[in-house]
């Protein structure tokens, strides 16, 4: 089971090294962690966009370009599609998001003839590696998502459990977290959490455990079990997988963590044919590179499960 990032960094040890294709690749940040993960083996990449901005950039940060293949097409939408093309044709494993916006980068995913549709929902699993916790976190979804449906948050517990799993987590623990850990009819979240656990406990949602709703106290914490008299519960904080009611929790709760913790984290885009990395401008080096970890993990689990 991997407990750090150090963990999974090990686990890329185990396949063939991946390959990542960057869309629009003209961006010092994105530059700088496709970089990093080539000099400590964690992908190489393939640069889409401006041929001459990126030299310029690669130059300004000592890199070589004669590492990487590089394709010049200087219009974003077209970069984009070239970019995911790539991973749509099996020549690269997964797909970044570089100087593009969210939107276009989105669009060229959903792209009928090169993107990676699968006729699913898209939704957004981040890793967080804590100081204090003995394991890894799984939050969903806080950025991409707004209001998911029972049938969504269905979705996204697959998704998240297909990642905790191809991180060594065999069968991670789901908490679908609620203001309460009781049902209460005037609480819709709370009433959907207990079907999703009715769900789990009759098969339909598999390789994993179920226990909702729980509060994000019983979640995390064991005493909190203790407390609550609630040790009876399938998940007495030992939750891998946090599943939230809807993006402004998620959304709320990543930026704490952020803001009041030393952490490691990692970012990617699921429920696509093969893993896409969608990182912000104000996501640290360390996180772009550690996404770019966890795509290539995901990747190959896909691989051995097709």
């Amino acid at each position: 089971m991997s407990k750090s990032f150090d963990d999974l960094l090990k686990k890329i040890n185990e396949f063939p090294t991946k390959t990542v294709a960057v869309a629009v690749a003209q961006d010092d940040q994105v530059l700088e962690a496709v970089e990093g993960a080539r000099k400590n083996n964690i992908a190489k990449a393939i640069l889409v966009g401006d041929e001459a901005k990126i030299k310029e950039i690669a130059d300004s940060l000592k890199i070589d370009l004669s590492n990487y293949r590089v394709i010049n097409v200087e219009d974003p939408q077209e970069a984009a599609l070239t970019a995911v093309k790539l991973v749509h044709d099996g020549e690269a494993d997964m797909y970044m998001k570089g100087l593009i916006d969210s939107k276009t980068f989105l669009k060229s995913i959903l792209n009928k003839e090169v993107g990676l549709r699968t006729g699913n929902p898209l939704s957004h699993v981040c890793v967080f590696e804590i100081e204090g916790f003995d394991r890894l976190l799984f939050l969903t979804d806080v950025a991409f998502m707004p209001y998911p449906t029972l049938e969504d948050k269905k979705w996204i517990i697959n998704y998240s459990v297909d990642v905790a799993r191809a991180c060594g987590i065999d069968c991670p623990k789901v908490a679908p977290l609620a203001a309460v850990e009781v049902v209460n009819e005037k609480m819709p979240v709370t009433v959907e959490a207990a079907e999703l656990t009715r769900m789990n406990e009759e098969g339909e949602i598999k390789n994993c455990i179920v226990d909702g709703p729980l509060s994000m106290d019983l979640a995390i914490d064991p005493t909190a079990a203790v407390h609550k008299n609630a040790t009876d519960r399938k998940i007495v904080g030992d939750a891998d997988i946090l599943l939230f009611p809807d993006i402004h929790a998620g959304n709320l709760v990543y930026k704490i963590i952020v803001r009041t913790t030393k952490f490691k984290n990692a970012c990617i885009l699921t429920g696509t044919k093969a893993p896409a990395i969608l990182t912000s401008r104000s996501d640290s080096y360390e996180t772009k590179m550690n996404s770019i970890a966890l795509a290539a993990i995901v990747a190959e689990a896909q691989k051995k499960n097709q």
